[in-house]
């Protein structure tokens, strides 16, 4: 009987202590939207390095930086001695070998469509320790695509041009999201309806003819950051296709906020801004 019970006790203690083992302790983020779930799960606490891009939180600017999105440094990297590395999918072809060839844990975090993102939280929830924090943040963020959503659900979808990268002051190299995007599901989301037709990887580039031909209702042109009165004239760039509805009537709109474009806990507030812009009527008489 002391035997089975002795054996009962390893096993108890056995299943304590890897419930109880701490989760990684030194953290490299390589893409602003994973810095920004792990800030979102409680994880940035131990976060030792960002990329050059990261702003958010505030206090990423405290943090070493480990380079760009596709360029990262891998002697920065492992300089910083993590015990866990995140990264996009999108990004594993640029560093993952690197990563593994140096022995580093990684978390591949996807970012493609809308239910990446959700999958993209539960990635890293489950890798760094916080799942229970991970599956609240997934709540808080469907609750708020909800609200959007019934706002905008029964009025008529209004035809969308999303541009995510483009010559400033001009249209060339002009880059629009399309289906596959989880940018697209937003849009859709806030009441729009792209006007692309699917594209590789939910992006595609677009010359001014095509555009011409799909003349949407309405453009919106991401620019983040670009907030500054000596920055372009986003309806002044969109005027040399004076045909298109949306320049006629001036319904191009131009998208600062620098959160946009990031597949993290941020499509909520994104959707916002989308629908504000197309059924502003879903936020009139007082609606918060």
């Amino acid at each position: 009987m002391r035997r089975i019970w002795r054996a009962a006790l390893v096993i108890w203690l056995a299943v304590v202590s890897a419930a109880a083992a701490p989760g990684p302790q030194r953290i490299v983020s390589l893409s602003p939207n994973t810095t920004e779930i792990l800030y979102g799960i409680g994880a940035f606490d131990r976060v030792v390095g960002v990329t050059v891009y990261d702003k958010y939180p505030p206090a990423v600017s405290k943090l070493p930086r480990v380079g760009g999105w596709q360029n990262s440094n891998i002697e920065k990297i492992v300089e910083l001695h993590p015990d866990l590395v995140v990264l996009t999918q999108a990004q594993v072809p640029f560093i993952a070998d690197q990563l593994k060839a140096f022995g580093l844990k990684t978390a591949v975090a996807p970012s493609q469509s809308l239910a990446d993102v959700f999958s993209a939280i539960q990635v890293l929830g489950a890798a760094t320790g916080n799942e229970r924090e991970a599956a609240e943040l997934s709540r808080k963020t469907r609750a708020t695509l909800d609200d959007v959503r019934a706002r905008t659900r029964g009025l008529a979808p209004r035809t969308v041009l999303l541009a995510v990268s483009r010559t400033p002051g001009a249209l060339r190299d002009l880059y629009v999201a399309t289906q596959g995007s989880f940018l697209i599901d937003l849009v859709e989301i806030a009441g729009g309806r792209s006007v692309t037709e699917p594209g590789r990887n939910g992006y595609a580039r677009i010359s001014k003819e095509a555009i011409v031909a799909l003349d949407p209702e309405l453009i919106l042109d991401l620019l983040p950051g670009l907030t500054s009165p000596l920055g372009e004239d986003v309806k002044q760039a969109w005027s040399d296709l004076p045909e298109l509805r949306a320049v006629r009537n001036g319904r191009v709109y131009a998208i600062h906020e620098e959160f946009v474009g990031h597949p993290s806990q941020f499509i909520a507030e994104t959707a916002k801004v989308f629908a504000r812009i197309i059924h502003p009527e879903a936020y009139s008489a007082g609606r918060p």
